[in-house]
Formats: C-alpha cells, sequence, structure tokens
C-alpha cells in the first residue's frame, strides 16, 4: 500500500491543531491509502506542543518533532521533508488556509503521473487589498528579475513524488526559498488553483518583517539582477560624471563665466553618496549570504520527537544520523 506523508509545520496554532487533525483525517480516511501527519512545531511558545502530545499518543499516524527554536517557516518545511517517509509527500499549513478538501485531487493529479502538484492560491478571504497588491508586485518581480518562473498565487501547499523530495534533499543553501527551488527543478508538474478561506482562528504569523526577509531570500537566491543593476547606474553615473568634468575644465580655460557653482556641486556629491551607499548596500546583501552558507551550519537541530514505528525499513534515528540538515535528536518517551 502507498504511503501518503502530511507535512505541517506549526507556530503557536494552539487553537487550530486539533480541528486541522480532523479535517485532514476526514478526507484522507475514505482514499484508501496509509497516511502519516508530520507536524514539525517550530519552537511554539504556547499550548501547541502539548496538544501534539496528546495527538500523537491517541493516534500512532501522527508523529511531532519538537524543534530547539523558532528557524522560520521554509526551515521548518525542510525539516518535515526530511522526516517524510511517504511516496507523496504533501506540504501545507495548520491554519486551514490550505484546504484539506484538496488533498484527494493532489492524489488524483500524482495517480496520473505528475510528479510535483502545485497549488495556486487566486485570491485569500479576509486579506487586505495592500497584502494583495505586495504579493503581486513580489511575484511579477521576481519573474522578471530571474531565470526561474514562479506561477502568481504560488503557495507552500503542494504534493511532492518521493523522487522529488530526494532531490530536493540534496539542496542545502541556508536561506530557503522552497517555490523557487521546486520550480526550478523541472520534473513533470500540475497546477491546481484554490480561493483560500480565512484562517479558522488566531492570527497570522507572518509579520511584514518576515515577508521582505521571505522577498529577499527569493530575490538573492535567485538573481544578479541587483547586482548587474548598481554596476550599470554606476557606470551611467561616471560617463555623466567624466561629461560634467569636461565641462568644468572648458568653462575654466576657455570663457570668462566661471563662478562658484556650489550648489551643483553639493547636489553632485549627495547624488554620487547615495548611489554609492545603495551599491554597497546590495552587495553587502549578497555578501551576507554568501557569510552564511560558508559557515555551514545545520538548517536546524530538533529538541524532542514523538515518532512510533519504522520509516522505510530504517530506524528513526540511523535516519537523522544520515541526514546532514539537523542534529541528532532525543526520544520523548510516552
Amino acid at each position: 500500500m502507498k504511503l501518503i506523508s502530511i507535512v505541517v509545520p506549526v507556530f503557536n496554532e494552539q487553537e487550530n491543531v486539533q480541528m486541522f487533525y480532523q479535517e485532514i483525517c476526514k478526507y484522507l480516511d475514505p482514499l484508501g491509502y496509509a497516511y502519516e501527519l508530520i507536524f514539525i512545531d517550530d519552537g511554539s511558545g504556547d499550548d501547541t506542543a502539548r496538544i501534539l502530545k496528546l495527538l500523537a499518543q491517541q493516534d500512532t499516524r501522527v508523529k511531532a518533532v519538537f524543534l530547539a527554536r523558532n528557524f522560520g517557516h521554509q526551515v521548518a518545511l525542510t525539516c518535515g521533508l526530511d522526516y517524510a517517509g511517504g511516496d507523496a509527500v504533501i506540504t501545507m499549513d495548520g491554519d486551514l488556509q490550505h484546504p484539506p478538501e484538496l488533498v484527494p485531487l493532489l492524489l488524483q493529479k500524482w495517480e496520473e503521473g505528475f510528479e510535483v502538484v502545485q497549488t495556486i492560491r487566486v485570491d485569500t478571504a479576509g486579506v487586505s487589498g495592500f497584502k494583495k497588491f505586495t504579493s503581486g508586485m513580489f511575484y511579477r518581480l521576481m519573474n522578471a528579475m530571474s531565470d526561474v518562473h514562479i506561477a502568481a498565487g504560488g503557495s507552500d501547499f503542494r504534493l511532492l513524488d518521493r523522487k522529488v523530495v530526494q532531490t530536493f534533499q540534496r539542496f542545502k543553501e541556508q536561506a530557503r526559498f522552497i517555490r523557487g527551488i521546486i520550480g526550478d527543478m523541472g520534473y513533470r508538474q500540475a497546477q491546481v488553483k484554490f480561493v483560500a478561506p480565512e484562517r479558522f482562528a488566531g492570527k497570522s504569523k507572518f509579520s511584514p518583517k518576515k515577508m521582505l526577509s521571505f522577498a529577499l531570500d527569493g530575490i538573492t537566491a535567485y538573481s544578479k539582477l541587483p547586482l548587474r543593476f548598481a554596476f550599470y547606474l554606476g557606470l551611467l553615473l561616471g560617463l555623466l560624471s567624466f561629461g560634467l568634468t569636461l565641462d568644468v575644465v572648458y568653462t575654466r580655460l576657455f570663457t570668462a563665466g566661471a563662478v562658484p557653482g556650489w550648489a551643483t556641486i553639493t547636489a553632485s556629491i549627495l547624488l554620487l553618496g547615495g548611489v554609492q551607499l545603495v551599491g554597497l548596500g546590495i552587495i553587502g546583501e549578497y555578501i551576507g549570504r554568501i557569510f552564511e552558507e560558508v559557515k555551514q551550519r545545520p538548517l536546524y537541530w530538533v529538541r524532542a520527537e514523538l515518532i512510533s514505528g519504522q520509516r522505510r525499513g530504517h530506524n528513526n534515528m540511523k535516519y537523522h544520523q544520515h541526514n546532514d540538515n539537523c542534529f541528532p535528536s532525543v526520544r520523548l518517551q510516552r
């Protein structure tokens, strides 16, 4: 029997975890697949961990992994993919904005031969116009600046075949932009569109600061255009400055109209200084990414886990010892 893994990163989702579990089981149970639910607790500070422990005690299909601190959504997804042992792996959020009722359709597409089934969010209930505008601008900017095409509205709700997961695990970069990685892999892909409902409970943990960081990760991971833009701008201003220098020399040597041009000089210095600082900032951003990569630290480390049974014939601890992304974890006793 084929095994399906559902990977769910959660952070302070005590109000949503129980309902998500009930909903996903309601749609998976009639399909006849063996399945496992892998919850990755990304350093929650509320009651999420206790609820996950209760679920794991009640249902052996539930597996809970507790990260040592908050590593962010993309790293938590990576952790879940490392733990997943299914023939197909579905990643989704635990706030029910990724509708569980779509899971049978994703599996149907997979059975048809598609190796990546990507969901496309065409609208989100209750989201402000500003967020929709900035999201659309990000995708347009990302596609214009890089060679990787990312469908507007693409989400981290997707199905991956086992071979795609194994390929993904070979990507070791610290700054994770999973939508770009999956989009750049190839394989046979299908899309499923949906309208995201409002969160079942609670507030989004994806703050404007995290959204900006996520956008920078995507742009710097897949585009060198900002560096080239700084170079071209510097080249253009250098040519203009050279022309201005010739004009100053001509005025001084061949005319009597040379007057102190303090305003022009001040404006020129401020303009050139600002452009130089912008260029240095762009370069610094890329150097910072290089700095993080060369340290080769593990992506995450696990505080504890609740996992029953075997995974593809391997002991769970042995599986972790062969995984370069994380430190070996401690098993929780039931």
